[in-house]
């Protein structure tokens, strides 16, 4: 629910993009693919000539991702270097990789990584023989482009010292969004796998990930953080909420043009400048301290590589004793400048904490410790101004002061402030009379109970640690109810929710007196490891009092739900139809007629048949006698144990999830019958149809257009033939559509039901269309028979037409990126479905001449009718995390089908 805080960031002058000129084998190699070089006006102009002087930054766009992207950040950096008159500047290349669905297609990833790979050696090429020429490249990837950079480290030949900085925006690291393909799924596997395995390997590489928020619908912000054992001292995983100076949840392609996002990355870039070499520093340390000076905690200075230990308090400012343990003070207009010292002697039995504020946003020091015992005024002090931290409305610094035994005195700097108004505050206080802890209400409460706890203000800080809250599945709304005894006006309070295990806090203003709405959920579920209790901080007004109420949001749980397990939607949909299947197979068997799918639905598709199996193997897997065995056969992990283990699974979730399943399922059953229903009684209208015809299987023809369909699949690509070959199961003038139009013929303004229509041997059939009537006929019982047989196989047809709009569905992206790249190659290679495909065609060419008549009689139908239950329980089992491994288990069932209606 969060608007959009992001300012956006524009060109000052004209974008342009130059081409460069790749060596022809790479060319050839990769035809669509291209590499630019940004610029603006007579920037670009200069660069035409490629005679580049700076320090190169390579942009990699993500999935459908634009080169056009890398404008914000070329132009960002423009902007700067101009600041300083181009004594550093940078030079922004970005890769074209066709705007390619590699989110959804992982055939190509590959081929990407080893594109930039010669992206990299051309790049570096163009500076050859300058005076400060670069050895490496730093990498801005933003969501799938964040992975090929990561990939770079896995090929045979790369050098690891050719990139020393990576940074990613909204990159899924953790796991694909939606694996469609095994190619996908082992891509994933092979850079991860290499990232922990090589983490030693990698400690010159600076990695930091910045992730959207809850803002971005696309990549979940879990996803987003680099594999825990990965270089620990060498990686950052930040969400864009707790970035300081942006505060703000991005969407997914947003996170490219943030202003605030933007300016926080080059101006890290600009600090990671070495003097001597002119390009980003070797050094491992400094870099991951100019990105946590800029992305996890700002003191509100200018990064200082060696900031002085001590600082020289000059200037003939007064000097004021401050002794209360409480001090605030408002500057308007002040024209002399003054030192306010408080000594601490007095208040380290009392007190364990100083807290101070400060206002003025400037980036000058104003906090020092002195180490004087026997004067309230020193000259030479300790810079506190490098422990205080930056929020959206003032700086504040909180000193434990058995942390700093030495210091004699605090003291607060107040310069002359002509036009300016600002306050300061400090207070001394202990740890305990400031934090409260507040339970979390049940997930079950549903939002009728609540917790509440009120806070009579005399400070300037309170900290509400949240007990129990530490899964993913949990989502609170509170409010902060402040109330203050007088009406003057005050600063803005501030409340931030501090998870103390990621760094993923989010920071909300609000004024005061108002009440102010917080939403409380997760990006990932807290270590086992991890002791800590999330935090609300309020940053309070001292004379205000505050309520703080927390109530469990049951739409805020669903949509935790749903961000989390989004993408296992299609393994229950279609585990429910294909229940729904076998069910009608098992009525066909026993009474000789096929249910309605909507009734069928109702009665089989129950998730006490699937879900119970799963969770006793999920169980037996925590065993290691079971996993022993488990293993021995070779069979795959099961996907529940593994995202139990990622701590992003609760029974609950699979219940809901069939459920939604169910509902869907339902809807589609619907809509697929009501489609047929509608098209035929078109087709009725236009066209009588002619009496059906008892017609083989298999013919010359159908032959044909099967091993026509086949090499479709084998010389183009496989989702291709799929598609061709579903288009002709639902328009084509073949049996499914012909069965209900001669069923429609039959039965249409009969006055009957169905159940009357079949058990009835001689009804009066009157059918009628807008060009002309059919004259009554009464029915024979063999006629009869026949409309019997049409309507069960009508039923029959919705459901495999159901069933593979969902195998059709799940194929489109490789179908989409294969019709993008048709100019390059007529053949998708790799092509995920191209076996899967060919069976496919077999199959449906088949089944759109088949009826259930026979069927009935088959030997196999007993074993078609009990296959699609344990099918579905294999689906749920391991096609949660493997989308692409439904096609092929709804393949198998649609082939028993087959089966059956031959033996």
């Amino acid at each position: 629910y969060e608007e959009n805080r992001c300012s956006m960031t524009y060109m000052y002058e004209y974008p342009e993009y130059l081409k460069i000129k790749l060596p022809k084998k790479t060319a050839r190699r990769y035809p669509a693919y291209e590499l630019y070089l940004y610029g603006e006006g007579s920037y670009a102009e200069e660069n035409k000539n490629l005679l580049l002087t700076g320090i190169p930054v390579l942009f990699l766009p993500g999935n459908a991702g634009s080169y056009k992207q890398v404008r914000s950040l070329g132009s960002i950096a423009l902007r700067k270097a101009e600041d300083v008159d181009f004594k550093y500047h940078f030079n922004f290349f970005s890769v074209n990789f066709n705007e390619e669905l590699v989110a959804l297609y992982g055939g190509s990833l590959q081929r990407q990584t080893k594109f930039v790979h010669e992206c990299i050696k051309v790049i570096l090429k163009l500076y050859k023989g300058r005076e400060f020429a670069p050895s490496s490249v730093a990498i801005v990837g933003h969501s799938m482009g964040g992975l090929v950079a990561r990939a770079l480290l896995t090929l045979k030949n790369f050098k690891p010292e050719l990139i020393n900085l990576l940074i990613t925006q909204a990159t899924p690291h953790v796991a694909p969004v939606m694996p469609l393909d095994k190619y996908l799924t082992d891509f994933y596997t092979a850079v991860n796998n290499h990232w922990i395995l090589k983490a030693q390997d990698l400690r010159n590489l600076t990695t930091l990930s910045v992730a959207g928020g809850f803002r971005d619908y696309q990549v979940r912000s879990g996803l987003a953080f680099l594999p825990r054992l990965s270089q620990h001292d060498s990686a950052l995983s930040v969400v864009s909420s707790a970035v300081p100076r942006a505060w703000a949840s991005t969407d997914h392609l947003s996170i490219v043009w943030c202003k605030e996002l933007i300016l926080a990355t080059i101006r890290a870039f600009f600090d990671l400048i070495d003097e001597n070499t002119r390009q980003i520093t070797e050094d491992p340390k400094k870099r991951m301290s100019v990105l946590n000076h800029h992305f996890v905690r700002h003191p509100a200075k200018m990064y200082e590589e060696n900031p002085e230990a001590f600082t020289h308090l000059t200037g003939a400012f007064n000097w004021i004793t401050v002794k209360a343990s409480k001090w605030t003070y408002s500057v308007y207009n002040d024209s002399d400048g003054k030192y306010f010292s408080f000594p601490l002697a007095s208040h380290r039995k009392s007190y364990s904490h100083v807290y101070c504020e400060n206002s003025m946003l400037d980036t000058s020091s104003w906090i020092y410790g002195c180490m004087n015992t026997n004067s309230s005024m020193c000259l030479e002090a300790a810079d506190l101004s490098w422990r205080a931290e930056l929020l959206p409305t003032t700086k504040v610094v909180m000193l434990k002061l058995l942390d700093y035994p030495s210091l004699s005195h605090i003291v607060i700097q107040v310069p002359p402030a002509v036009g300016n108004k600002y306050t300061l505050g400090c207070e001394f206080f202990k740890e305990d009379s400031r934090t409260v802890q507040l339970p979390v209400t049940h997930l079950f409460s549903f939002g009728f109970s609540s917790s509440k706890i009120l806070l009579n203000s005399t400070g300037l800080l309170y900290n509400v640690q949240l007990q129990h809250f530490n899964q993913i599945y949990q989502a609170f709304k509170i409010y902060i109810d402040s109330h203050c005894q007088s009406l003057k006006e005050r600063k803005p309070s501030v409340y931030r929710l501090h998870i103390p295990w990621s760094y993923e806090d989010s920071i909300t203003v609000a004024k005061v007196p108002s009440l102010a709405e917080i939403s409380a959920k997760l990006h990932i579920a807290q270590p086992h490891s991890d002791s800590s209790l999330p935090e609300l901080n309020i940053y309070s007004s001292p004379d205000c009092q505050y309520e703080v109420i927390l109530k469990t949001s049951l739409l805020q749980v669903l949509g935790q739900i749903i961000r989390f397990h989004a993408g296992a939607f299609p393994v229950y949909i279609v585990s429910n139809i294909l229940l729904t299947y076998g069910g009608q197979l098992s009525t066909l068997r026993s009474t000789g007629q096929c249910s309605d799918f909507s009734l069928q639905l109702v009665r089989t598709a129950k998730p006490y048949k699937v879900e119970p199996l799963i969770s006793i193997v999920v169980f037996l897997q925590g065993f290691n006698w079971f996993r022993e065995i488990w293993e021995s056969l070779s069979l795959p992990e099961v996907d529940a144990a593994v995202l139990s283990s990622q701590d992003a699974w609760f029974p609950l979730v699979s219940l809901i999830l069939f459920l939604f399943g169910t509902g869907i399922a339902y809807w589609s059953g619907v809509f697929f019958s009501t489609s047929l229903r509608l098209f035929s009684s078109l087709w009725l209208t236009l066209i009588r149809p002619p009496e059906l015809q008892k017609d083989k299987l298999i013919t010359p023809s159908r032959l044909c257009g099967m091993i026509s369909l086949a090499l479709v699949s084998w010389t183009t690509c496989g989702a291709f033939a799929v598609l061709i070959i579903y288009l002709q199961y639902f328009m084509g003038s073949y049996k499914p559509v012909h069965i209900f139009v001669t069923s429609v013929f039959h039965f249409q303004d009969s006055g009957h039901s169905k159940e009357t229509s079949q058990n009835s041997s001689t009804p009066t059939v009157k059918a009628q269309s807008s060009v002309g009537s059919i004259p009554e006929a009464t029915e024979s019982p063999s006629n009869s028979k026949t409309s019997a047989e049409a309507a069960n196989s009508l039923k029959m047809h919705v459901t495999v037409l159901n069933l593979f709009t969902w195998i059709v569905l799940l194929n489109l992206p490789s179908f989409i990126y294969w019709l993008k790249n048709l100019r390059y190659n007529v053949r998708l290679d790799p092509d995920p479905c191209r076996s899967t495909a060919i069976i496919l065609v077999c199959i449906l060419e088949i089944l759109m001449n088949s009826s259930t008549s026979e069927v009935k009689s088959s030997k196999l139908l007993k074993i078609a009718a009990k296959v699609p239950l344990p099918l579905s329980v294999a689906m749920l089992a391991f096609g949660r995390m493997h989308l692409y491994r439904v096609p092929h288990f709804v393949t198998f069932s649609l082939l028993l089908h087959v089966l059956c209606c031959f033996v």
